[in-house]
């Protein structure tokens, strides 16, 4: 195993993303509510097993659509399977970005980039191909684990953002979190 795949949450503890308990702690409708509106283009940056992207989708409506991206394909695998054959099928988009690139060049309104950062090698690199696939006034919500990153590795974090052209602000409060909502100069 690469230092690269051991910074991913590997497939295997997939159950772990996705569970009722992080749903009542972490409820995506809350979070997601003051950002993501019906007709939108959203993306779900290291979607895992789909935690955010269903409830995206729902957020989203029928004129909507979510690109659920992920490194992975086995968790692209675990939300395939559970919205075959739904309405949700139809608003959900699989991407499998790479370790170093999206990889899009559809233009979205919206990303969500749920512990995820931490575990790109280039968050510069990824702050640059983020803003030139955002629409000009959309946001990045970016949500971090303080058991991995640190204060001061955060704050790195956001001014990699600013250097790409993000204005940073305070994020909503989420449990056992650091967040920031990044907008489209």
């Amino acid at each position: 195993m690469t230092a690269e795949q051991n910074r991913v949450c590997p497939v295997e503890k997939a159950g772990s993303l996705d569970s009722r308990f992080r749903k009542w702690l972490q409820n995506p409708e809350k979070i997601l509510a003051p950002y993501v509106k019906k007709g939108m283009t959203v993306l779900d940056l290291g979607c895992g097993p789909g935690f955010f992207a269903i409830d995206m989708a729902q957020m989203v409506g029928e004129a909507g659509r979510v690109i659920a991206s992920d490194l992975q394909e086995g968790m692209l695998q675990k939300l395939r399977n559970k919205i075959c054959g739904t309405k949700l099928e139809q608003r959900i988009m699989l991407h499998r970005c790479e370790a170093d690139r999206i990889g899009l060049s559809e233009k979205i309104d919206f990303a969500l980039a749920f512990y995820v950062i931490h575990e790109i090698a280039d968050p510069r690199a990824f702050f640059k191909q983020l803003a030139s696939i955002l629409n000009p006034g959309g946001q990045v919500l970016v949500v971090e684990p303080p058991f991995h990153v640190s204060k001061s590795a955060f704050l790195q974090t956001i001014h990699l953002a600013r250097e790409a052209g993000f204005q940073p602000g305070p994020g909503p409060k989420v449990a056992f979190s650091k967040t920031a909502i990044l907008k489209k100069q």
